[in-house]
């Protein structure tokens, strides 16, 4: 593809010794939409620090990065460089076109280990190895946070195929507490949402508990146009009734609360639920330790952003698979055959031990290789996300419900 240059760390050659273990990361940068540069970043950096200690399983890491540029055609031409530059894997990559992707990757027997976990593809494909559960967890698993503490729930998604799955997801969860949420459709491509985030508001405003207890909320799941949807609503005439606002990590995260005014901005008090544990939290020590010491102050890495997080839990679990080989052969066959031979990932509390025998996999039609079904619950407080509840919240029953929906 035009312009996409190869990114590397690590030497092609290493004079005759043992060949470098190759990678690539792909992700969308400087696009009009979603970008995440902070993975590809973290990808070199992980790659400096673990070298710097003697490699993988004693092996050269080489990275080689890939602008996807948020379309298929930038997907497809990441998978087909991956292909010609005989990556072992593809790794913490981040890409909505599962389709462009993972069919080239799947003919070429190249193993897609903790993508962002946006696609359908990636909870379906043979040579996917998810480290998370997905937009579908979050949905399920937001509807338990918020059965608890709101009355009514507007949910503002994308008018769209995809879109529709939300709902039934996010009513499964509500469904302990009786509750269940009113649809408002919305355009996945508007430079506004004036009129979605009036009736919304109005919806939920209408919705709160009889004791007074429980406030409506307003949840947003608009992907990258989940800002626009929050700027128009702190828009809204201030007469209009108080509520409570949402979302799931993907749609909100920190570098978001951050350039929208922090604790003066429209997250204050937002429920939020993540894969993760908060970037506060004390199980991020060493990856934040690889960032100060190994990226250089490269402004592109936020230690609280999810995509830099999920980078460095997919190359924490790709350390684990070279090492298990214990200096046998390293390919793509080789780690293919390692991760479905029931090797247990650990990612250092960050994540449950992860491992992708059929067992381990949730196994629903739409969902089939979910292995890790567990989510965290926080909110935005002072400007900061911070765990609401502590520990990991399972929602394997509200996610089978959402199935039967």
């Amino acid at each position: 593809m035009a312009g996409v240059r190869p990114h590397r760390d690590g030497p092609a050659d290493r004079g005759g010794g043992e060949a470098p273990v190759t990678v690539m990361t792909f992700a969308p940068e400087k696009t009009s939409s979603t970008n995440m540069p902070g993975m590809p970043a973290m990808a070199h950096a992980y790659a400096r620090w673990v070298n710097d200690q003697g490699g993988l399983g004693g092996r050269e890491l080489r990275v080689i990065t890939c602008n996807e540029r948020n379309t298929a055609r930038g997907a497809g031409a990441c998978a087909r460089q991956a292909i010609e530059e005989k990556v072992d894997a593809v790794v913490g990559s981040y890409s909505q076109h599962g389709h462009a992707f993972m069919s080239p990757l799947e003919v070429a027997g190249i193993p897609f280990i903790g993508g962002f976990g946006l696609s359908k593809d990636e909870f379906g494909s043979f040579l996917s190895y998810p480290v998370n559960g997905g937009q579908a967890t979050l949905l399920a698993g937001h509807g338990v946070q918020l059965a608890d503490v709101c009355g009514k729930v507007a949910l503002v998604r994308p008018d769209s195929l995809a879109g529709d799955q939300l709902a039934p997801l996010l009513n499964a969860g509500l469904a302990e507490a009786g509750n269940e949420t009113t649809d408002v459709l919305a355009p996945d491509d508007a430079t506004e949402y004036t009129d979605a985030a009036d009736e919304a508001r109005r919806t939920a405003g209408a919705g709160r508990s009889g004791d007074g207890s429980r406030p409506g909320c307003v949840t947003a799941a608009l992907g990258d146009r989940t800002e626009t949807f929050f700027d128009s609503f702190r828009r809204l005439p201030a007469e209009g009734p108080r509520v409570r606002v949402s979302s799931v990590i993907g749609s909100v995260g920190q570098p978001l609360i951050n350039r929208t005014g922090g604790r003066n901005g429209p997250f204050e008090g937002a429920f939020i639920t993540g894969w993760y544990p908060d970037a506060g939290d004390s199980r991020w020590g060493e990856m934040r330790r690889v960032i100060d010491e190994y990226a250089f102050g490269d402004d592109r890495i936020d230690p609280a952003d999810v995509g830099v997080q999920t980078t460095w839990i997919a190359y924490t679990a790709l350390r684990e698979v070279v090492e298990s080989l214990d200096g046998g052969e390293i390919g793509p066959g080789d780690i293919t055959r390692a991760l479905d031979g029931g090797l247990r990932v650990s990612t250092g509390g960050l994540t449950p031990e992860l491992r992708w025998e059929f067992d381990d996999m949730f196994g629903a039609p739409d969902f089939p290789r979910i292995v890790n079904l567990r989510v965290t619950f926080q909110v935005v407080r002072e400007g900061r996300l911070v765990a609401q509840r502590e520990g990991f919240v399972d929602v394997r029953d509200p996610l089978t419900e959402s199935v039967r929906m």
